[in-house]
């Protein structure tokens, strides 16, 4: 037992749970929080922003970017209002982020008095956008509630969790029990007769079909295997890029994904929502779904699975990819085809976002092999979904299906900070930039290396062209009247570049790169041509007379 404050305790707590680094912004209800820190900064790294909401996307893209938890640290009311556009993205993308904010004083919480920073239910709030929330009464709880975070954290689907502190809490002493060993995950057995039933229900299908998503990111090669052994295609959506190498021969994109569930008779879905193929595509009852999923609630959200196995990705698949062996047939003529569907579906690509593509390949040859991507919701940012080659697990960050406009330059930071050797490439649009900008002065206080790419056409450009075609060119709201981006980031302090062309974006990307610092690179560009029709396909099933 040793007499600690709570705010004492917890800091020991996310030391002692592995967090290294705390995205924060300081303020008057956290007070005693930070003094407590200041005596671990030699363990726990703060990284503070100019705005909340980036500390909030930098945890988000720490972990993303390593699969591990993080957390962040902001004052009650408006400062954790302002995290929550990067929480709910959290909670889109399976992402485990920690929470942790202020709160008024403890007796006056909940009596709407009116105090500085004072809402009718923060924690309410909180529990509406993560799996699991709870309040710091006293230093002695702490330990307990710090580990029961990291529990959630690390167990069943990945999601964010929040804790939040009063502020005359954080500084009351009492005698507390520190618990020396960090959370660990629930046990998660393999079930064993549902991944038999899987084995021969696949082993025997003519034409079967995989679709990764987040939850199988630890899982690659298994899914590899099991793969080879069926000469099945792997569709990998944005959140299940990288699962396997992209220039494996049965991976695909949706455009050839599309194709494939058309024909399917056997799908194995892995750690994946499944939305767009179940919802938009189509079902039928010759199409037999597998799906493995670590939250019994997402496998029949749509429909029944034919099996359903709740469990880990790569402890479910490594038992599946040794019991197929015993079930599997042979499929004459399955690689030539899959090869001739995978052809065309990037030849389409190509012919229709010509543009587009001639910019994400200067990209991809400038970007090492294990760099990592950060896209945004921009014409790039779209196109890259179905056409950027990813090589490595957790090198392509996606806001998910929240498509949060504005995360991007922010998560980038705090994917770099999380893995500093790996070279990380932020492309966003003027619109999405401007959400963010405000945190060159970050990347340049603290050396974030972070090549920052803004492809500025002066307007909203996907709302512009959408108001232009459907609503007969009656344009509102979309043109912007942007800054010098240049002039910009040096005010900043930062390295800056303007190129017209994508041979000369690939070689300003390879000297930042290779400089390690911070830098804006300004591409102004056109309209380009219009993504969507190779996004918002059509039912494809049943498949027509």
């Amino acid at each position: 037992m040793k007499t600690l404050s709570t705010a004492q305790t917890v800091v020991s707590m996310l030391e002692v749970n592995g967090i290294d680094t705390l995205y924060c912004l300081p303020g008057v209800q956290n007070d005693p929080f930070f003094d407590a820190l200041y005596d671990r900064t030699n363990a726990i790294r703060p990284i503070h922003a100019r705005h909340e909401q980036a500390c909030a996307y930098m945890a988000l893209g720490h972990a993303m970017a390593t699969g591990k938890p993080s957390a962040y640290v902001v004052v009650p009311g408006p400062g954790f209002l302002n995290t929550t556009a990067a929480l709910a993205t959290a909670y889109a993308v399976n992402a485990p982020v920690l929470a942790l904010t202020g709160q008024i004083q403890q007796s006056m919480i909940g009596r709407n008095v009116g105090l500085l920073h004072e809402l009718p239910d923060q924690l309410g709030i909180m529990r509406g956008l993560t799996k699991w929330a709870d309040r710091i009464p006293a230093p002695a709880a702490a330990p307990g509630l710090v580990n029961e975070a990291f529990r959630r954290l690390l167990s069943g689907r990945r999601r964010p969790v929040a804790l939040e502190c009063a502020m005359d809490t954080w500084a009351r002493r009492a005698p507390v029990e520190l618990i020396g060993t960090p959370a660990a995950a629930d046990p998660c057995p393999v079930d064993e007769e549902a991944v038999e039933r899987a084995a021969k229900l696949l082993g025997g299908a003519e034409r079967p079909m995989i679709v990764v998503g987040g939850g199988a990111q630890g899982a690659g090669e298994y899914v590899q295997r099991i793969a080879e052994l069926l000469d099945a295609p792997v569709m990998t959506g944005r959140m299940g890029q990288g699962v396997i190498d992209g220039r494996h021969r049965l991976s695909i994109t949706a455009p050839a994904g599309y194709r494939f569930w058309g024909e399917a008779d056997v799908v194995l879905a892995v750690g994946t929502r499944l939305q767009p193929p179940q919802q938009n595509w189509g079902l039928d009852d010759t199409l037999k779904i597998i799906r493995i999923d670590a939250d019994s609630e997402e496998l029949d959200r749509h429909r029944k699975p034919a099996i359903g196995i709740v469990g880990d990705a790569a402890a479910t698949l490594k038992v599946l990819a040794d019991r197929l062996a015993g079930h599997n047939r042979k499929r004459d003529g399955r690689a030539e085809q899959v090869a001739g569907i995978k052809a065309a579906a990037s030849k389409k690509i190509h012919d229709l976002l010509a543009p587009q593509i001639a910019y994400l390949e200067a990209m991809r040859k400038a970007l090492p092999e294990d760099g990592i991507l950060v896209d945004e919701l921009t014409q790039m940012g779209y196109a890259a979904r179905f056409a950027w080659p990813t090589y490595k697990p957790r090198t392509f960050l996606s806001p998910g299906y929240q498509g949060t406009l504005g995360w991007g330059y922010a998560t980038a930071l705090g994917a770099k900070i999380a893995r500093p050797d790996a070279a990380v490439l932020s492309i966003s649009g003027d619109g999405g930039f401007m959400f963010t900008a405000m945190e060159m002065a970050t990347a340049a206080q603290h050396g974030i290396g972070v090549v920052a790419v803004v492809f500025s056409d002066g307007a909203f450009g996907n709302v512009r062209r959408i108001q232009q075609q459907s609503f007969n060119n009656r344009t509102i709201a979309t043109e912007l009247r942007n800054p010098d981006f240049v002039k910009l980031a040096e005010s900043f302090g930062i390295d800056a570049v303007r190129v017209g062309s994508p041979e000369e974006l690939g070689n300003a990307i390879s000297r930042g790169i290779a400089k390690g610092a911070p830098l804006l690179i300004d591409c102004p560009v056109g309209q380009f041509p219009d993504p969507w029709p190779l996004v918002t396909l059509p039912p494809i099933r049943p498949p027509k007379a």
